[in-house]
């Protein structure tokens, strides 16, 4: 496995449309994946999407953090008692698919790792629906609410070109994640 170059802002791979995945269970797809997942929690990120690494596909990793975001080990297939979702990851999605499940929008703030040291409130769908393939070509489908959703949300737009400077709607809520940290507005309700 290898740590991956990330991609910043700027960079033409990241505003474009990844191409499809041919054959989810070719060996390079195997390994990018080992890869990127090796890259993401080396860089202490959630996510990252192929295109972040300077590959035009259409696939991502991620994880939902249960412990603090500077940890940088996470057990595959390991979950949180009584939880019935995926559970904490790493996750893969290849050529997914992703499908608002109503109107309803959530404000939020997000990092990116091809936009490092600064965070921003987004707006997101506050609740979808994702299908896609998984680490062996298998379908999965699941719906997704609150950090889970924000995070496959997040990744699937590096997949179309979309960064989530290009979503936002107040950039008054944009700022260094230590500044943010000591002094984050608060959102307002229902936001």
């Amino acid at each position: 496995m290898a740590i991956l170059k990330i991609a910043r802002m700027g960079h033409p791979v990241l505003l474009r449309r990844a191409d499809p995945v041919e054959d989810p269970t070719a060996p390079e797809i195997r390994r990018l994946i080992d890869d990127m997942i090796e890259t993401m929690i080396d860089a202490g990120g959630v996510g990252l999407a192929a295109p972040q690494v300077h590959v035009s596909l259409r696939l991502f990793v991620f994880r939902l953090p249960t412990a603090p975001m500077d940890q940088k080990s996470v057990a595959p297939d390991d979950r949180l008692a009584g939880e019935t979702g995926p559970g904490p990851g790493p996750h893969v999605l290849i050529n997914p698919e992703v499908v608002p499940l109503g109107p309803e929008m959530a404000l939020g703030w997000e990092g990116c790792l091809s936009i490092p040291g600064l965070q921003a409130a987004v707006p997101r769908h506050a609740s979808i629906r994702y299908i896609g393939l998984g680490w062996e070509g298998e379908r999965i489908e699941r719906v997704a609410e609150g950090r889970h959703g924000v995070i496959v949300q997040h990744e699937n737009d590096h997949l179309d070109g979309v960064l989530y400077t290009m979503r936002m709607s107040d950039f008054s809520l944009m700022g260094f994640n230590e500044e943010v940290a000591r002094f984050q507005p608060m959102l307002p309700p229902g936001s």
